[in-house]
């Protein structure tokens, strides 16, 4: 799942960071490379299943907040990776505050579209 390969690129690049440990890095990358592709048929998915189920219908309420942060967060991820693309080319260059930034950024808005989904499931109760 494109969710627990982005988490896993976050943990491995910040274990990187505290042990200054490039090998680290290059498993969060690979993570990162990985959880790009496999948030391509998560939102292709997700956008079928709306024309299937609701016929193309104008959604609303946690339906549509889960569809719009679905949205953000591979935009997100597609936007991390080329961003970590372009630094990888540069030799020595590490990553900046502005990036470790809009990858906990990323992390937030992930973990609430993981949580909309679970009430849309009935995992979870929704809040009031």
């Amino acid at each position: 799942s494109p969710i627990a390969l982005f988490m896993v690129s976050v943990a491995f690049d910040l274990v990187a960071l505290w042990r200054d440990n490039r090998q680290w890095a290059i498993a969060a990358y690979y993570n990162l490379v990985a959880a790009a592709i496999a948030a391509l048929p998560a939102v292709a998915t997700g956008l079928l299943a709306w024309q299937w189920l609701y016929g193309g219908k104008k959604l609303r309420g946690t339906l549509r907040s889960h569809l719009l942060l679905g949205l953000v967060s591979s935009a997100m991820i597609w936007l991390l990776y080329w961003w970590r693309t372009r630094l990888q080319r540069k030799p020595g260059r590490r990553l900046t505050p502005a990036y470790l930034a809009i990858e906990l950024l990323a992390v937030a808005v992930i973990t609430l579209t993981g949580h909309l989904a679970g009430i849309l499931r009935g995992v979870e109760a929704p809040t009031s």
